[in-house]
């Protein structure tokens, strides 16, 4: 099994529970995969990523938020963090095949995200059904797959503005969340709580993964990091994470303090 042209296949699969279990199965069978040196060719008129006909994509203004006091609260909730899971799972894949030239463990590291993140949709939508819902039933938006799109001609805008600042935002957003389902208490709320713990665990390890790879990147090109990533986020119009900050998730995932004061100042 050659793992980047596999990546881009499954990258390029519409069914969600099809993507999410091939990430599973592809993370699984990680020792068996041998890694091209070039990029496969991307087939004239593909579209990325692979995608549902639902749910129905908006732009993120026009996504409706609802109270977790709620069931739909809660379920409306719910889906919105499984379809930032099916974007990860995107995200992930997309960084296998594209980019060229990355040591071995690169392309593993994000076979591992790919998979972990294909199990937490899984999770989420295990959830749904529980509830009577199913992924698709709600609008969506594309907000992840959106700075994807803009960073695919240079890795380190790529490592950068993903998985450091986009996917960094859940670090500090799931700890808020969970307090509302604890306070909610019910017993669907609770087992929400329980999926969450589970992501953020490994989120951390995620974010992690994107820090160690774009550090790599500012010495192998000779960029101070900080001030590499101040540039990039001001080029490609990355958004600003605010406050609240979860600082220990992201002392966890290798945010230095240097980074972590620039994010406050800001």
């Amino acid at each position: 099994m050659e793992l980047r042209q596999r990546a881009l296949e499954v990258l390029c699969l519409c069914a969600p529970i099809e993507k999410a279990e091939a990430a599973v199965h592809l993370h699984a069978h990680a020792s068996q995969a041998s890694i091209a040196p070039l990029a496969p060719v991307l087939p004239e008129g593909t579209v990325l990523p692979g995608h549902p006909a639902k749910p129905e994509l908006l732009h993120h203004t026009a996504v409706a938020r609802r109270s977790p006091a709620t069931v739909e609260g809660r379920v409306i909730l719910m889906h919105a963090i499984a379809h930032i899971e099916f974007n990860a799972i995107n995200l992930a894949l997309d960084a296998i095949w594209r980019f060229d030239g990355m040591p071995r463990q690169y392309y593993l590291d994000w076979l591992q995200v790919a998979g972990e993140e294909g199990k937490h949709f899984l999770m989420i939508r295990k959830w749904l059904q529980d509830q009577g819902h199913d992924y698709g039933d709600f609008p969506a938006h594309q907000g992840l797959w959106t700075m994807c799109e803009k960073t695919a001609g240079d890795i380190t805008a790529r490592m950068a503005l993903v998985p450091r600042t986009m996917e960094a935002r859940g670090l500090d957003a799931t700890p808020q969340i969970q307090a509302k389902l604890r306070q909610v208490g019910t017993p669907d709320a609770l087992a929400a709580v329980e999926i969450l713990d589970v992501i953020l665990k490994e989120e951390v390890n995620h974010v992690s993964i994107g820090n160690h790879w774009y550090r790599f990147l500012c010495q192998r090109n000779g960029l101070e990091p900080q001030s590499h990533y101040t540039s990039l986020t001001q080029k490609y119009e990355a958004p600003r994470p605010r406050p609240p900050f979860n600082t220990q998730a992201r002392q966890a995932a290798g945010f230095t303090e240097e980074e972590i004061a620039w994010l406050e100042q800001h």
